[in-house]
């Protein structure tokens, strides 16, 4: 039996509306799938309550399947959208993720699960729920940095993590190792100089900061927006009922 509990974000921010007229639309129903290191989580476009599971560096690919089985046995759906961990080709993993277990490269999801899927970055499915217009820039902020841009509704997954920056990377300074090791101080300040460096080398027109760690920052950088977790999910709805978008 899966360990099966309610997402911690599932109450939705106030206000923000939720695309059920696309879904009507589109007449398809969408199962968004965010792929986590400490749970897996799973929403409908129809309108649902936020589902989670446990996953951790037990989850494989298989078994991770099998938990979204049972977690959405009661749910119907069409299509399904995943936000996954870790580099994506063809709508497939291209390597197993950091934090859970083997298995996951190339795994056809499509085949397991019986429906359509699309497949992408988790960070660049936040980073499509967060979009409005022009060119957007996304990091993330949570144990590592996730980055991806948006221009003109075509959507580009970027791996800015592991690029040298100063003794280090970006992802030492700005990720949960480097708010651990120097001190949230220090770590604020890196946020700002970082941001303000991807923005003079990408040329954004503004940049979302999302992830777990956005809370911690009592002030933005410049040009910069406050993303939500919530987006994520809006994200793997605009994946199959955005046609505007080019993936």
């Amino acid at each position: 039996m899966a360990d099966i509990t309610e997402a911690p974000e599932a109450k939705r921010t106030r206000g923000q509306a939720k695309p059920k007229a696309e879904a009507a639309k589109a007449g398809r129903i969408v199962l968004a799938v965010d792929i986590g290191g400490s749970h897996v989580k799973a929403e409908l476009s129809s309108g649902s309550e936020r589902r989670a599971v446990v996953s951790g560096r037990g989850m494989t690919a298989a078994r991770m399947v099998a938990a979204l089985s049972e977690l959405t046995a009661d749910w119907h759906y069409d299509v399904v959208a995943m936000g996954y961990p870790g580099p994506v080709a063809a709508h497939r993993p291209a390597a197993d993720p950091f934090n859970l277990g083997p298995g996951w490269k190339g795994y056809d999801f499509e085949a397991a699960l019986g429906k359509p899927v699309r497949m992408v970055n988790d960070a660049l499915m936040q980073a499509i729920g967060s979009y409005e217009s022009g060119r957007m820039l996304f990091l993330g902020l949570g144990t590592g940095l996730g980055s991806a841009m948006i221009a003109e509704n075509v959507c580009m997954p970027l791996e800015l993590a592991h690029m040298p920056y100063r003794k280090k990377t970006f992802e030492d300074y700005v990720g949960e190792r480097g708010l651990e090791d120097r001190g949230k101080g220090r770590w604020r300040k890196s946020v700002f100089d970082v941001a303000g460096r991807l923005s003079a080398a990408l040329l954004p027109d503004y940049i979302v900061i999302g992830g777990g760690n956005v809370d911690r920052l009592k002030e933005l950088p410049p040009n910069c927006r406050r993303g939500n977790n919530d987006n994520a999910f809006r994200g793997g709805f605009r994946i199959w009922l955005d046609d505007s978008l080019r993936l």
